[in-house]
């Protein structure tokens, strides 16, 4: 049975969410206090953690940290009200699953819990899923200028032995070129070993990565193979390498140019024959500066670089990648929603997307769930998307553009007064009001 803590110190929501969550057959643990948090989670093992995003004395995101350091495999899933969106964005970058707003929708709660638990479910020495012709099953290439960029270098550097850094920010899909550059390596039968550098506890880091002898330190029951013997005659992605610590870039840095390993406690090297991918969404150069990443393992690990960029630079990429998604939530949610509303698809382009190709997945997703008709309208969408808009082109700045600004947000949302206020950061009174003022005659919709 599935463990489930929820963390939140609104104690009687959090006894309803227990009571739900239960009747679905899940081991269910609440804590209110942060004291209890800690020692519940240094003492325990959960497959998902459900927590509030504000709580007195700890944050959202030292419970990130905290969960990530304890157990790396349990999934983090915010909750959150509207106003605290782009927080959950941000914890989402710093390892959360998810995150889910406030007020739950039960059938969404339980859909994300399943989404977690199997994603808490994965090996990390799983190969990339591929298809006959070697693409990543999940995997799409875009159609922009900058996507068909990618796939040429992807192309490129795959069936090479080279080694690989892959830059961008988080949810570009770093992980996903990794899978790709195994799948069409001549290694791509052999295991694809993908390890977070972030969520690596330090006393533990020679041993994950170099494997241990029984008995070599306090808790070492048996053997353990490293992350290196694991990936041998494979590729080892190493995700956010600018996390590592200093003498770990140091053990590191031998083995890459030794290819050997040690494990924890023994007196015998290992021969290991492993690609290296690594990722990161830092920039190693100024890392170097303040010496805090070594410039020989940045040479090493850079013989070739593949740059992912962030999904407001694509914008051909926007709507393909919106429509994949939504097919991608028809199958898993057992629904057959057919697109998105017209006047929905500037607010899309118009977004800037700062959690990427994840944060578009998760909103489709969401908004898949909600759609009660055919098209996913203004309302399954949230706020941030239209709110975005208040920094761009449709902000009401003076008197002097109101006019234009008016005209043009109507037309984005096919005459409909109400969106078209949203979009303009207005009430629908305060748009009669200034349609009457500009003399603005609508056409009739069609």
């Amino acid at each position: 049975m599935a463990s489930i803590l929820i963390i939140d110190d609104d104690v009687t929501y959090g006894l309803m969410l227990k009571t739900l969550l239960e009747k679905n057959n899940y081991e269910v643990t609440t804590v209110a206090s942060p004291v209890e948090v800690k020692q519940l989670i240094r003492n325990n093992r959960f497959d998902v953690v459900l927590t509030d995003l504000r709580m007195p004395d700890i944050s959202g995101m030292e419970l990130i940290h905290l969960v990530k350091k304890q157990a790396p495999q349990t999934q983090i899933v915010m909750m959150t009200g509207y106003a605290d969106i782009a927080t959950a964005i941000e914890s989402i970058k710093k390892g959360a699953f998810s995150y889910i707003p406030k007020p739950l929708s039960p059938d969404e709660l339980l859909n994300v819990i399943r989404e977690a638990l199997s994603a808490a479910a994965e090996t990390k020495t799983a190969e990339a899923p591929v298809t006959a012709r070697g693409q990543l099953v999940d995997y799409r290439e875009g159609v922009s200028k900058p996507a068909r960029k990618l796939q040429e270098h992807i192309e490129l550097v795959a069936p090479t032995p080279m080694s690989v850094l892959i830059v961008g920010e988080s949810g570009t899909g770093k992980e996903y070129v990794a899978k790709l550059i195994h799948a069409k390596s001549k290694r791509a039968h052999k295991p694809f070993v993908a390890v977070d550098c972030g969520a690596i506890p330090k006393e533990l880091v020679a041993s994950e990565f170099f494997g241990h002898v029984k008995g070599s330190f306090t808790g070492a029951v048996a053997d353990k193979v490293g992350y290196f013997e694991a990936a041998n005659g494979g590729t080892l992605f190493l995700d956010e390498v600018g996390n590592l610590s200093y003498n770990t870039q140091i053990q590191l840095l031998r083995v890459l140019q030794e290819r050997l390993v040690k494990p924890v406690g023994s007196n015998k090297e290992t021969a290991v024959d492993v690609r290296v991918v690594a990722a990161t969404n830092e920039q190693l150069t100024e890392a170097q500066q303040k010496g805090d990443f070594r410039e020989d393992l940045y040479h090493r690990l850079n013989e070739f670089q593949i740059s992912v960029p962030p999904l407001r630079e694509r914008q051909e990429d926007i709507l393909y990648f919106a429509h994949h998604f939504l097919e991608q939530s028809n199958q898993y949610l057992n629904k057959d929603v057919r697109g998105f509303e017209k006047s929905l698809e500037p607010v899309l382009l118009n977004y800037s997307w700062p959690g990427n190709l994840r944060e578009m997945k998760n909103i489709v997703k969401r908004a898949t769930l909600l759609a009660k008709r055919d098209w996913i309208t203004w309302n399954e969408i949230p706020a941030e998307l239209y709110a975005d808009a208040e920094k761009g082109q449709f902000a009401l700045r003076n008197e002097h553009d109101e006019n234009q600004l008016i005209l043009k947000a109507l037309k984005a949302t096919n005459y409909n007064k109400s969106q078209a206020a949203r979009l303009l950061q207005i009430d629908r009174k305060t748009l009669y009001n200034k349609l009457k003022e500009h003399k603005i005659i609508l056409p009739e919709r069609k």
